[in-house]
């Protein structure tokens, strides 16, 4: 089972298949996992599994261990491609999540101007004025949405809380295209379900959403880590990369990651 439970509130910087030189933002419990979500291929495990028994990190926190890395990072000649806000759950969760963005932004400014700030979100709280107010603020507002089959979404991506995608699809919608859709791509099988969302059943309604949408781009990527569960599988680059053409012709902007 895997234990990838990332420090708080900073770690890295790593490099992001997506994003570059990515220095994490991680506002979530240092010893455990708090989301919206309990995807089947999260690499921090099932919810169940890592429960938190230590405060997250305050908006002062968070602060004071941002300049302290980047005042390192700028004295020592680096900097970072991107300061990323993610981690062990969904940072839009943090009750000061507008406050630190807005932090973050003046510290980015201060010690490497160059760099972006995203946002990996799974889109939960979205209908927030607050967390619609942050994301609209940072460069890369990357949200999840894998799919708008409601009951694929309940088998994979298992939402803590009442969801329904198509006020997920209109909320991303009201954007008005300041987003980047991201979708995970898998095959494999779960208690006896078929985990495949390549087929035209999954991929037809999806486009239909993202038309709609209007995303800056949209990111299509598979399992690149462990996973919460077995049997799950990599989609082959050459059904990803059909996918990006299939966005492509239909006006979209659009890479895959493998």
């Amino acid at each position: 089972m895997p234990t990838v439970i990332y420090p708080s509130p900073i770690f890295g910087p790593v490099e992001s298949r997506r994003l570059g030189i990515s220095l994490g933002i991680n506002l979530m419990p240092r010893d455990g996992k708090v989301c919206t979500f309990d995807c089947l291929y999260c690499e921090c495990g099932l919810n169940k599994d890592f429960v938190a028994h230590t405060p997250r990190p305050t908006r002062k926190d968070v602060q004071k261990a941002l300049e302290q890395k980047l005042r390192e990072m700028h004295m020592a000649g680096t900097a970072p491609t991107v300061l990323t806000f993610a981690g062990n759950g969904e940072p839009t969760t943090h009750p000061e999540f507008l406050g630190i963005i807005g932090d973050a932004m003046i510290l980015r400014d201060r010690y490497c101007p160059q760099a972006k700030i995203a946002v990996l979100s799974n889109a939960t709280l979205t209908v927030r004025p607050n967390v619609r107010a942050a994301l609209m603020k940072v460069d890369y507002n990357i949200l999840k949405l894998d799919t708008v089959d409601a009951d694929y979404i309940k088998l994979v991506n298992r939402p803590a809380f009442p969801y329904d995608v198509k006020n997920v699809v209109k909320e991303l919608k009201a954007f008005n295209g300041h987003c980047i859709v991201q979708t995970m791509f898998l095959k494999g099988t779960y208690e006896g379900h078929s985990l495949d969302n390549t087929g035209e059943a999954y991929v037809g309604p999806w486009l239909n959403a993202l038309k709609q949408i209007k995303p800056q781009a949209v990111q299509v990527y598979t399992i690149a880590r462990e996973t919460a569960v077995e049997g799950l599988e990599k989609v082959s680059a050459e059904e990803l990369d059909r996918i990006v053409a299939l966005l492509k012709d239909n006006g979209i902007e659009a890479e895959a990651f493998y």
